[in-house]
């Protein structure tokens, strides 16, 4: 049998928020202690998953291990028929030869025929499980990808924000992987290993007592073996893990910022880190080639030490007459059979390791729940939506303590549309991703037409409500695919109207292939005042009766942000709208100006009207206009 070292899986747990000069720093899968509480609850909560993923298939997994039995039955039998075709079948055929009487060839040539049916048997047996075991585990890990996609899109916005990317990437990648390979070899391994393991030595015991129990005293030598490598691989998978983390992370972290690695010529320092971190990775998988070269070559030596053994004793004994050379032949075909699984099972250690700590994390995943949760008895909206907006002695706090609204009172009519002015942190935004309900208010209510947001289902906020932000986030697709986005059920003339309506029609037609344009990664083939109007298109198409824009005009130079001004007044007529901007000029095609300071309205009124009074509004346009000088 030929063993290959296996290398544990990895994943990429944690992309630090900045560079720092010691590799040290980063965040490490495994270097947070757990508790022993918080290790028995995860424990818990993966067997649970793993229960709840295999519960609708326990009859094809009973089938499986049927099809097992009767694979390794018919692989146990060989030996023993091998044994009874030397005892049974050759000294016919000797005695025959000599003129004595016998049955000839007749015994030989029934225990080959068995021993045929037995391989084909096996291999018949083999072929349906390994057929129907890969049917079963893609079938289980499609659901489960699905189960983990479909969570991670209803968790909110809050989540995402403190649960890196890598991390959500690795996993419904690398995680579902190393299930993938514990269903397709793991199970497989470990059963046929224990099977072989009772059934040998159940076989060898009843073949011939004596020489059964001589080859049961390598046993506690094989457990001493196998306890050590079990307890040192787990040490050395961790250390091996965390190593791989380092160098994916500071990987990862270098190229994507890599024009800001380029512009301070940070290069000489990334690479001394990564040598230092991929030196370790490297002493770390040395560490596991080093006990995988002790316990593979320790268990081949006490398998031939005790195969050596049972063919003296057994020889002597054959010799003396007390043991058959046929059950002598079958005990050395069992031997041979008996130390080959403690291998296999060295090797499912990994694996399971690997597939526990992935369940685990995945467990971790699905068990967080929506900081937004669906109603229990959704609230009915009116078939038409006016969208009258309020705000009731609305607190909030990101973290405990701090609090960003302390109780804001707010009340925006229908069709109004109302800028939000101040410095950074002043609570703008927040109070937009409150009425987008990103986030729930801590205290107080925000109500749409009357009704707490708390009290809708998501899809009828998401049809009244939507938000667009200065990233003005494009998909992978054609621009087409991008402005339906607002309304998936959007036709073609549909689509063109609304670019029509936000002025982009004429540049997109003026792209290589107009409305099918793929946009490419993000939108890199736009412009930034391209994939604005874009953005716009895609609101209108979807036609809320609120409409929130945060800092939507932020990232254009002067003059596409005048371009964008028409379609800016188009988007807002007849509804109501939140604008949040730092530029001025955005403001200005506001009804009403509001100006925040530390989560307070300090200023409240007409944009013109603030303008003449001498307070932070009039002092900020006032330096809005100076720039412009």
């Amino acid at each position: 049998m030929t063993t290959t070292q296996q290398t544990p899986h990895h994943s990429p747990d944690d992309e630090p928020e900045e560079q720092n000069d010691s590799w040290r720093g980063y965040a490490e899968e495994g270097n947070d202690e757990l508790s022993r509480a918080t290790t028995v609850r995860l424990q818990k909560h993966s067997r649970k998953l793993l229960g709840e993923l295999l519960r609708p298939y326990h009859k094809m997994i009973w089938l499986l291990v049927v099809i097992v039995l009767v694979e390794n039955g018919a692989r146990l039998a060989v030996p023993y028929l091998v044994s009874l075709g030397i005892d049974k079948g050759i000294p016919p055929i000797i005695a025959s030869k000599h003129g004595l009487a016998g049955e000839g060839s007749q015994t030989l040539v029934t225990v080959v025929l068995v021993v045929f049916a037995s391989a084909l048997i096996q291999a018949f047996a083999r072929q349906l499980f390994l057929m129907r075991s890969g049917r079963l585990g893609q079938t289980i890990l499609l659901g489960l990808r699905r189960r983990v996609f479909d969570h991670f899109q209803r968790l909110s916005p809050s989540f995402h924000d403190k649960y890196t990317s890598g991390r959500v990437i690795s996993r419904l990648t690398s995680d579902v992987d190393v299930i993938d390979e514990m269903l397709r070899t793991g199970f497989d391994g470990l059963v046929t290993a224990l099977l072989t393991l009772v059934g040998t030595a159940v076989l060898l015991l009843v073949l011939d007592l004596q020489l059964g129990l001589i080859a049961l005293l390598s046993f506690p030598a094989l457990f001493m073996i196998t306890r050590w490598f079990r307890r040192r691989s787990a040490i050395v998978y961790r250390r091996t893990r965390e190593a791989v983390v380092l160098v994916i992370v500071h990987f990862v972290e270098s190229m994507g910022g890599i024009r800001a690695v380029q512009a301070f010529r940070r290069e000489p320092r990334n690479e001394e880190i990564f040598y230092d971190v991929n030196d370790k990775y490297r002493e770390a998988n040395l560490e596991s080639f080093r006990i995988n070269a002790i316990f593979m070559p320790s268990i081949k030596g006490v398998g031939n030490i005790t195969i050596v053994a049972i063919l003296a004793y057994g020889g002597w004994q054959a010799y003396h007459g007390h043991v058959t050379v046929g059950v002598l032949t079958a005990f050395l075909l069992y031997l041979r059979q008996f130390f080959e699984p403690l291998q296999d099972i060295s090797q499912f250690y990994n694996t399971f390791l690997s597939a526990s700590a992935a369940l685990e994390k995945l467990s971790g995943v699905l068990n967080e729940k929506p900081d937004v949760a669906e109603p229990v008895k959704p609230a009915k909206p009116p078939a038409h939506t006016r969208g009258h907006l309020e705000l009731r002695d609305v607190q909030f706090q990101y973290v405990d303590g701090v609090r960003v609204l302390p109780g804001l009172q707010l009340d925006v009519p229908a069709g109004q549309t109302l800028a939000l002015v101040g410095t950074t942190g002043a609570g703008k935004t927040t109070i937009a991703k409150l009425v987008a309900r990103f986030y729930d208010p801590t205290g107080g209510h925000v109500l749409l037409d009357g009704i707490d947001l708390r009290d809708l289902t998501e899809d009828d906020l998401r049809d009244r409500v939507v938000m667009v932000t200065q990233e003005n986030f494009l998909f992978t697709g054609t621009v087409a695919d991008n402005i339906r986005f607002g309304k998936p059920t959007a036709t073609m003339d549909e689509i063109v109207d609304a670019a029509k309506v936000i002025g982009a029609h004429d540049f997109i037609m003026a792209l290589p292939d107009g409305y099918e344009t793929a946009v490419a990664k993000r939108g890199s083939r736009l412009s930034a005042g391209q994939r604005q109007l874009v953005a716009f298109a895609r609101a209108f198409l979807a036609d809320p009766a609120v409409l929130i824009l945060d800092e939507a005009t932020s990232s254009l130079d002067i003059p596409s942000e005048r371009l964008i001004q028409r379609a800016l007044r188009t988007i807002l007529d007849d509804r109501t709208a939140i604008v949040i901007a730092h530029r001025l000029s955005t403001v200005e095609t506001a009804d009403r100006v509001i100006v925040l300071e530390h989560g307070r309205i300090i200023e409240d009124g007409a944009p013109s009207t603030l303008i003449t009074t001498g307070g932070n509004y009039a002092g900020l346009h006032q330096a809005w206009e100076d720039s412009l000088a």
